[in-house]
């Protein structure tokens, strides 16, 4: 089994293919975490089984089936001035420095759509080309980010981060199963999805419902 998937899908993905394992035990699978811009080069080039994106290309003939919630919000440190307010205007958001993932990055895609929904540019003061780099950048104090809910991890609480209360957010997204058009699944990849669709809640969203 090849599955391909989004930087942030590589928190819940191993959960899925191990489970998927203990009921197989004699699959091999084969784990790919790649940015945006090269998955739909993978799925292109028919180089894996299955692949998850949050964002999918709408510009191919593609097969979609969600999987789970992969809510977008604001993150800032947790000391940062606008932590303890509600209902901050986006205006207001949009003049912080703000901290962008590279050129090909779904996560960027989504940052700029969002921002020229609101009719504003983002204050881009550091370009990074990982979650986990943003992440140490927003706590050295240089400004703020717009992640996956989960992008730092399902296990635990991150003390020294807090979410913005932003008029927008959460943005509303998912994890989706993606494959082209016609592309005929083996049955092994037929019952992968199969096992997502009914287990991946219990796996990974009810875990979290368990932490700290």
């Amino acid at each position: 089994l090849r599955l391909a998937v989004s930087t942030t899908a590589k928190y819940f993905a191993p959960r899925m293919l191990a489970a998927f394992v203990m009921q197989h035990p004699g699959v091999e699978v084969s784990l790919q975490i790649h940015r945006r811009e090269t998955l739909i080069a993978r799925m292109a080039d028919n180089a894996d089984d299955l692949y998850i994106f949050t964002n999918p290309p709408t510009d191919a003939e593609i097969v979609t089936q969600m999987i789970l919630p992969n809510p977008m919000v604001v993150f800032a440190r947790a000391d940062h001035p606008l932590a303890p307010q509600e209902k901050i205007p986006f205006e207001r958001f949009a003049r912080e420095p703000f901290l962008m993932r590279e050129p090909g990055s779904g996560t960027r895609m989504v940052a700029q759509q969002v921002f020229e929904a609101h009719g504003a540019s983002p204050r881009v003061c550091m370009e990074l080309s990982t979650d986990e780099a943003i992440k140490q950048a927003i706590l050295a104090g240089f400004g703020v980010s717009i992640l996956s809910r989960y992008t730092l991890g399902l296990d635990t609480e991150q003390a020294q981060l807090t979410c913005l209360d932003v008029e927008g957010f959460p943005l509303e997204r998912h994890w989706q199963f993606v494959y082209p058009t016609g592309k005929q699944l083996s049955a092994i990849a037929q019952g992968f999805m199969d096992l997502v669709r009914i287990e991946a809640k219990q796996l990974v969203l009810d875990h979290l419902s368990q932490g700290p």
